[in-house]
């Protein structure tokens, strides 16, 4: 299928307004674009849902965590629960620039959406954000009563390296003996650091997120001397996939990441766990991000929302 309209026009305006060569960045001027990209992108009338702040406590630090509560939940009430990892290769996102995609997702589902802070790079890099991650999963399981969560129907989530962090901790979970996660949704899943597919080849300039850009925001995540296939960088290179929580993938055929997406899926049908794979024809990297201005983008979102809904027992 050819590129999507909407889609098309968002990488002609963004190739309009670049006025600089392939680098070099700096991580705060890429910080502030991502967010000026949200403000832009994002739909202008989003689902009702409640706010609520909260912080970790972390040995490292404290880490913000914003909690997003169907309008329609009742004070008291124990329902589903999705915590969520913002996307940005380790270096940028922030709950403020996956803020419309945690309200879509809470409205759409129908359930408790939590969205980490999580440390990023160069400031910490790997592997702290994944510590963070995980420290995150924990501190919301025990809590989970409080929060309005039902513990037994806890999901993960993210988008591009923040559904690396949901996938790893989904194998560290079932590894080290819970907390018991009921799905994990990964929206265009970054799972293999060092992948050198049709995809990546294909599609690494003019698609979004521009090979240049990968690499700088990549050797700042993972500095000299970490070995990028370390399962805990690429989920995709883990030696067991079963025994997993039911996945939810989704990726873009316009997407350096569509093939190893796609690939994560299939190891882990091969083990044994339940997945639902989808690919958006027409869809570019991030697009979940622009669903204020791709329609396309804002319908495979409530698809995944659905999906969600009937992965940890809701109604459909």
């Amino acid at each position: 299928m050819p590129l999507d309209r909407h889609a098309s026009r968002i990488l002609q305006m963004l190739a309009a307004g670049s006025e600089r060569g392939p680098g070099p960045f700096e991580p705060a001027q890429v910080r502030q674009s991502m967010l000026e990209l949200a403000q832009a992108l994002d739909p202008r009338e989003l689902p009702p849902v409640r706010v609520e702040n909260h912080t970790l406590h972390t040995p490292a630090g404290d880490l913000a965590l914003r909690q997003y509560i169907p309008a329609e939940q009742g004070q008291g009430t124990v329902a589903p629960g999705l915590l969520y990892f913002h996307g940005g290769i380790g270096v940028f996102g922030s709950i403020q620039t996956h803020d419309a995609v945690c309200r879509m997702l809470c409205g759409d589902a129908a359930m408790t959406v939590l969205s980490l802070e999580y440390r990023l790079a160069p400031e910490s890099p790997f592997p702290a954000g994944l510590e963070d991650a995980w420290f995150a999963t924990q501190w919301v399981a025990q809590r989970a009563a409080q929060l309005g969560i039902d513990p037994e129907r806890l999901a993960i989530g993210g988008d591009s390296a923040g559904a690396t962090l949901a996938a790893v901790v989904c194998q560290w979970a079932r590894d080290r003996g819970g907390p018991p996660l009921a799905a994990q949704l990964l929206l265009c899943p970054v799972t293999d650091m060092c992948a050198t597919t049709p995809s990546r080849t294909s599609m690494a300039d003019g698609y979004f997120l521009a090979s240049a850009m990968l690499h700088w925001a990549m050797d700042l995540y993972c500095p000299a001397g970490i070995d990028r296939r370390d399962a805990r960088l690429s989920p995709l290179r883990a030696v067991n996939f079963s025994g997993l929580p039911p996945a939810l993938i989704h990726t873009a055929e316009f997407d350096p990441f569509r093939d190893e997406g796609a690939a994560y899926a299939q190891a882990l049908t091969a083990a044994g766990v339940d997945v639902s794979y989808v690919c958006h024809a027409g869809l570019i990297h991030h697009f979940y991000g622009m669903a204020g201005a791709i329609p396309a983008a804002r319908a495979a979102l409530r698809q995944a929302a659905q999906q969600l809904r009937h992965a940890v027992g809701l109604a459909c």
